[in-house]
């Protein structure tokens, strides 16, 4: 089967960068992305896109208009596709059975049923959300429910495995794409049409296929794993306070172990990307009647929410044990380097913290809009009152301004450019004594215990100030 139209519905951070790539490496199929937001659809067209990821913007402006195109009319981009991708949100339940682990589908159930009510031909669909296992199973009976005469589909499951700040890297080099089907001819057939596409610039060998319960489970797999390491490194940090060792030396030994390797033992504030994904996990398991495995896969996330809850109880603590009316910086919001996505940001709970310990903050991040920031901390699950949020947050364009006057700092996200801060300038600019709180475990400790700073950080002790500094009750030096 020959390819010539690809349409994605949804255009957020996998659908978006995905097909960006995709009309790149392969100019003679037309890709549209749509979703249902013209906001949004309006962004993709426009110089500044939703989303921020490192190569994205000249991927776009590349192929934008040429092969690739962003619409709010999925009728006609539906009616065309040989392949739809479905890329909408699956979010963890609020509400109802399931509720706060189960993942919602009702975004991928509304997909397939616009699906089957426009598609009046045969159709390959493509799951790109990452979704519980059986879910193709729901879409492929909703499209049969539907069907109309002559109509045929095949649900493929196709999971991405991008990392916010990496992803236009990811896609055009990826360690593996996984494809799974139904394992039947017309399965096989449409699992090497998809193959094809990715064939244009990743090597057959490269490329796995499973079936499709396969496929979907190891996206979940995957992402619970790599979790695990997280949390198995952050409860080791913990055990490094207390006992006087490096974490970052611990991590270095253990992950030159050929079996071990080094990736993901980087200690750090908390905050996980992969939580919906491991809470999904666990409702699976108690679903399938399997206790054990669910509370297994529960204590990686309790590690995670504990590794939040230490890091923000040592920052009030070391103040005196109070905050209140205290100013303080939060460098960086986004979850990580490189994105302005916010979603399971540490930063959030770093925040509702202090600010339920009457904290006024001072924000800053290079890539997070003042919006976004103030969408997440005055959310009903994070606040009371929105108008307390709004008087005690001021967001900043610069961290120099976001740290002046402040009595400590606190570095939520691993920007390049807070390593590059003019340290000097800043301590003379602030409260004294001054904090900082390194979350992330990227700065000069030592050069910052020189200046001046009491500086504490995840899996270390340091030791206080190296010299003893005058200055004046206007902060400056005399």
């Amino acid at each position: 089967m020959a390819i010539e139209k690809i349409c994605c519905l949804g255009a957020g951070y996998v659908g978006g960068p995905t097909c960006s790539v995709i009309a790149m490496k392969c100019p003679e199929i037309k890709v549209t992305v749509v979703d249902m937001s013209k906001e949004r659809i309006a962004q993709w067209n426009s110089d500044k896109l939703p989303i921020y990821e490192p190569g994205l913007d000249g991927v776009v402006r590349a192929c934008r208009g040429r092969n690739l195109f962003f619409s709010t009319d999925y009728t006609t981009a539906i009616l065309e596709a040989d392949i739809i991708f479905i890329s909408v949100n699956t979010p963890t339940k609020t509400f109802g059975n399931g509720k706060g682990r189960a993942a919602d589908l009702k975004y991928v159930e509304g997909a397939a049923r616009m699906i089957a009510e426009i598609a009046q031909s045969n159709k390959i669909v493509v799951e790109k959300s990452t979704v519980p296992v059986r879910a193709a199973e729901s879409i492929l009976n909703i499209l049969s429910a539907n069907n109309k005469p002559g109509v045929s589909y095949q649900i493929l499951s196709n999971p991405e495995f991008l990392a916010e700040g990496t992803a236009i890297e990811d896609l055009l080099h990826p360690d593996r794409v996984l494809i799974g089907g139904e394992e039947s001819a017309a399965g096989h057939a449409a699992i090497e049409a998809l193959c094809s596409v990715y064939q244009h610039w990743i090597p057959r060998k490269n490329i796995l296929t499973t079936n499709t319960w396969s496929s979907e489970l190891s996206k979940l797999a995957a992402n619970a794993m790599l979790a695990q390491r997280i949390s198995s490194i952050n409860s080791l940090s913990a055990v490094c306070e207390s006992t006087g060792a490096d974490v970052s030396e611990v991590a270095r030994a253990i992950g030159l172990d050929s079996r071990i390797g080094s990736k993901f033992l980087q200690a750090s504030i908390g905050g996980s990307c992969f939580q919906k994904d491991i809470l999904n996990l666990v409702y699976i398991c108690e679903c399938l009647n399997l206790p054990e495995v669910a509370a297994y896969w529960q204590q990686v996330i309790d590690m995670n929410e504990y590794q939040k809850t230490r890091f923000t109880a040592k920052v009030v603590q070391a103040l005196f044990n109070t905050v209140s009316g205290k100013q303080i910086a939060l460098l960086g919001f986004a979850f990580k380097k490189n994105t302005g996505d916010t979603r399971e940001s540490p930063a959030i709970h770093v925040a509702k913290t202090l600010l339920d310990e009457g904290a006024t903050l001072h924000i800053y991040d290079p890539k997070v809009e003042e919006s976004q920031i103030f969408e997440d901390l005055t959310h009903p699950s994070i606040c009371e009152s929105p108008e307390y949020v709004r008087k005690s947050v001021k967001i900043h364009e610069d961290a120099y301004t976001a740290t002046a006057g402040t009595h400590a700092i606190v570095l939520c996200t691993e920007w390049d450019e807070f390593i590059c801060l003019d340290y000097n300038k800043i301590y003379n600019g602030m409260m004294k004594p001054a904090y900082i709180f390194d979350g992330r475990k990227i700065l000069n400790h030592s050069r910052l215990l020189e200046i001046g700073f009491h500086v504490h950080t995840i899996g270390k002790k340091l030791n206080r100030p190296i010299a003893t500094r005058c200055w004046s009750n206007s902060g400056t030096f005399p």
